[in-house]
């Protein structure tokens, strides 16, 4: 299936490791695909923590190499990044799911949709609404979004401010401010270490009870 070519899995098991029953999707934003940079590093960062990362490229970006996402192929986009989750659960007993931008907001519109199908999010960049435009929010799914994220946020970001953030994200979520950093997180001072571990302490809340 299309979305199985896709999957580009990157396990590094290290000797003594017990925590390999853990897996993330990754995803990436409209302007890119599963070798986005942001993707490669944190591809390392949770892979030195225990992690099997899956990055994936979704179906738009599969049928064609440049151009936006078309709003009519959103759902072949959530229906891929499902079977990401799907594919490496064959591999782990936990899996988390990701996403830069669009890629996130697709994530979550899945994780509304499907509850169970995760038990927690990672969204970079989440685009609130477009730039210039704040009356153009991109929030209609959120009442039913259930799963906890944690939403990574440049501080500069034109596709929301941190003010705006702030409003929309309330518990179970959590919102982390990038400082000087914009949409592409390049900038901003903050180490992807500490996203992994703020990440970590949302992901045993909301598995408490579960055998990890």
């Amino acid at each position: 299936m299309m979305g199985e070519q896709a999957c580009r899995l990157q396990a590094w098991r290290a000797v003594g490791d017990t925590r390999m029953n853990r897996g993330i999707v990754l995803t990436h934003g409209a302007g890119s695909n599963a070798d986005a940079p942001l993707l490669l590093a944190l591809d390392r960062v949770f892979a030195d923590a225990g992690y099997v990362v899956v990055r994936y490229t979704l179906p738009f970006r599969q049928r064609r190499e440049t151009g936006p996402p078309h709003p009519s192929g959103a759902a072949e986009d959530r229906a891929g990044l499902k079977q990401a989750v799907d594919l490496l659960r064959t591999s782990v007993d936990v899996v988390v799911l990701g996403g830069h931008s669009y890629g996130g907001r697709q994530a979550s519109m899945l994780a509304a949709e499907q509850p169970d199908l995760v038990p927690a999010l990672l969204l970079l960049s989440y685009p609130l609404h477009p730039p210039g435009k704040p009356d153009q929010l991109r929030t209609a799914h959120f009442p039913n979004l259930r799963t906890p994220a944690l939403f990574v946020h440049g501080e500069t970001d034109p596709f929301g401010t941190p003010d705006e953030m702030a409003q929309w994200v309330q518990p179970p979520h959590k919102l982390e401010i990038v400082a000087r950093a914009g949409h592409e997180l390049k900038y901003g001072k903050f180490g992807l270490s500490a996203i992994v571990t703020r990440f970590e302490a949302l992901l045993s809340g909301s598995t408490s009870g579960r055998t990890l």
